[in-house]
């Protein structure tokens, strides 16, 4: 048997195959839905995963405003951030959050779970994420995906 006949392919932006897929986040928790669309995203589920390369898949998350929460991280949880004036820490519950913008909430915990580089911005802007059943990338012909498929 010839060992030099096995190669290590490793991905690049031209051989990448991107494809779409759809979520229903309707009763699901946030962190394991977080954390399994950011597999995806970042394309772990792919035979040709490289980790330096942007491999991974379109995500469109619908229903945003329905995931739920365990225990009383409602309350809780707080987001923070600074404005970059003297004394300008703002701190925001995840209640308030999910009245003001639903979506906000799962796009933060999944951009938590990427890397913190430019690799990890661009497979954040694959992400889509609308608060009610509705999306406009139905041309993209989105496949529907089981999250408990996922490990």
């Amino acid at each position: 048997m010839n060992t030099l006949s096995y190669r290590t392919v490793s991905a690049n932006k031209d051989t990448v195959q991107k494809e779409w897929y759809i979520v229903d986040a309707e009763n699901e928790v946030l962190g394991r839905l977080a954390s399994r669309v950011a597999s995806i995203l970042r394309g772990k589920h792919k035979p040709d995963f490289t980790p330096h390369v942007d491999c991974g898949d379109h995500v469109i998350v619908i229903n945003a405003d329905k995931v739920k929460l365990t225990g009383d991280k409602m309350n809780q949880k707080t987001y923070v951030r600074h404005t970059g004036y003297p004394s300008g820490q703002r701190t925001e519950t995840i209640e308030h959050l999910m009245k003001k913008k639903p979506g906000a909430v799962v796009e933060k915990a999944v951009k938590g779970m990427l890397p913190k580089n430019r690799l990890g911005s661009e497979m954040f802007r694959n992400l889509h994420v609308y608060a009610e059943d509705t999306h406009p990338h139905e041309a993209q012909q989105p496949k529907k995906l089981d999250l408990n498929s996922i490990k």
